[in-house]
């Protein structure tokens, strides 16, 4: 590894498990880049629903993908999310863009393109490391990362933890909705058990700083180097 490269620590896990605000203290803690791979599909979702497409339809999806010019920022501290000159940044965490986004991610042509910009994100950051966190991240996206993590939670914690951050959802409906999309996701990846070589961090019994705390664990093992001097630890 030269010191132009880019490490990438992978994190992979279910809706609910905390990847986001985990993965982007993270990122903050070594002075790395974050990237919010589900961001895109959102916005992809976003842009089709906007075209009047049945983003249940893999061709109306297709379709919708000829003219969808996506930008995202990669500073934890300054995070947005652009579809050509609009920001959408809070626009793609709407209802109607949530239930739309599976039939978006289930097309693998969509898969595999979007998958190609986030490695072009990466290595064109010019940043020391970028954390990036998603549903395939440490099979598909980054398999050969230095770190690659699952991180998981009970279902009843991760409906716990996602409720109370909605206004007006109580646990059950949530834990339903989760489990809907757990099911639909599964069926395009896998991201409820760990591959060969994948960290499992479980958070159930864990608070946010000692979630985060033990991501920073396991990239120490792998990257001391890297990232002891930026973390503070």
């Amino acid at each position: 590894m030269t010191d132009r490269d880019t490490t990438v620590v992978a994190i992979d896990g279910p809706a609910g498990s905390g990847k986001s605000s985990v993965s982007k203290q993270v990122a903050r803690r070594l002075g790395y880049g974050y990237l919010d791979t589900g961001a895109a599909y959102r916005a992809l979702a976003w842009h089709a629903l906007g075209h009047g497409a049945d983003t249940s339809d893999a061709s109306s999806v297709l379709d919708a993908t000829g003219d969808f010019d996506f930008a995202i920022s990669l500073d934890p501290d300054h995070y947005w999310v652009r579809v050509g000159g609009t920001d959408v940044t809070d626009a793609i965490r709407e209802p109607r863009v949530t239930d739309a986004v599976s039939g978006v991610a289930r097309v693998p042509a969509v898969r595999h393109t979007v998958n190609t910009l986030f490695r072009a994100l990466i290595t064109g950051s010019g940043l020391p490391g970028v954390v990036v966190e998603g549903r395939d991240i440490t099979t598909v996206v980054a398999p050969d990362a230095p770190v690659r993590i699952l991180l998981t939670a009970a279902p009843a914690v991760r409906a716990a933890r996602r409720s109370a951050e909605l206004t007006g959802h109580d646990s059950v409906t949530v834990a339903e909705a989760l489990h809907r999309r757990d099911a639909s996701d599964s069926t395009v990846v896998d991201f409820l058990s760990a591959a060969p070589g994948v960290v499992v961090v479980d958070s159930s019994d864990l608070d946010f700083e000692q979630t985060v705390g033990a991501v920073l664990d396991v990239i120490h093992t792998v990257v001391p180097t890297q990232t002891g001097a930026h973390d503070g630890r």
